[in-house]
């Protein structure tokens, strides 16, 4: 996985906390949700990142 993959998949983690304290703080369940998203799709992103570094280091 490259390097700049993963940064942005921390990005959107950090941004996904960050939105959801957010909404914890102001009681926007808006905000939570789309927080909650955010770092799911983070998790979802490092999980294919994972997988792409696994096949890259079985071919070699």
């Amino acid at each position: 996985m490259s390097i700049e993959d993963r940064a942005k998949a921390t990005g959107k983690n950090i941004e996904g906390k960050a939105q959801e304290a957010l909404g914890n703080i102001t009681g926007d369940p808006e905000d939570k949700a789309k927080g909650k998203a955010k770092q799911a799709e983070s998790e979802v992103r490092h999980s294919v990142e994972d997988v792409k570094d696994n096949v890259k280091e079985k071919l070699n």
